[in-house]
């Protein structure tokens, strides 16, 4: 289908533009959203009208995106899940969890805005991009941590899962060791130091009988 773009959609091109997109796309998003409108020669006419006002409205969301993002950008999140000693989450983080602690934290994003490529399924700290405008995109830090005292040594850039990595390998190289059939077990006596403590008595018994035989 072709339209007539109402604002800058990445990908697709900027106000004004006419492209094509999937027959789907169009009807399920763009046109529902106001975000573009079906090129026929009539919507040109309409659009051409009302440029400069279109132009001017995207101006000032833009701006206002702008001062927004200057207060959003760098916010850093807490999410306490539950999660597994190597740091798989029992479930994840999503674009829903996202926006709800920054609205927490006094910032007025909906979910839509957030932009995640999958869902976090590990401790850690993560960037996430928050789309306020067309034009304008931030990061923040989502800090995923099984607690309190583990979201603020992330937060100071101690890498959990990197420590609880060695600490597991230190563990598996001790119960390895410990089990190793050739590791040193001490001195031990020889096979031909065996053969001379047998044979000491035998000879030593030789002797005593030599002596009560003299003696007799």
């Amino acid at each position: 289908m072709d339209i007539i773009l109402l604002e800058r959609i990445g990908g697709l091109g900027s106000i004004g533009d006419v492209v094509t997109v999937k027959d789907g796309y169009a009807r399920n998003f763009l046109l529902p959203q106001k975000k573009a409108l079906r090129a026929n020669e009539a919507n040109k006419q309409v659009f051409e009208a009302n440029r400069d006002r279109l132009e001017a409205e995207n101006a000032e969301k833009r701006d206002a995106a702008a001062k927004q993002g200057e207060k959003v950008a760098g916010t850093e999140i807490v999410l306490i899940r539950a999660a597994s000693n190597a740091g798989q989450l029992y479930g994840s983080v999503n674009v829903r969890d996202v926006a709800a602690a920054l609205v927490e934290k006094g910032h007025d994003i909906d979910k839509k805005q957030v932009i995640m490529g999958a869902p976090i399924k590990t401790i850690g700290m993560f960037d996430v991009t928050i789309a306020l405008h067309a034009e304008v995109d931030v990061t923040i830090k989502a800090n995923v941590a099984r607690s309190d005292d583990e979201a603020e040594l992330q937060s100071q850039g101690v890498d959990i899962l990197a420590a609880a990595f060695e600490e597991e390998r230190s563990e598996t190289e001790g119960f390895t060791e410990a089990l190793d059939p050739d590791r040193e077990l001490g001195e031990l006596p020889s096979a031909e130091g065996e053969e001379a403590a047998e044979e000491a008595p035998a000879e030593e018994a030789v002797a005593d009988e030599g002596e009560e035989t003299t003696e007799g």
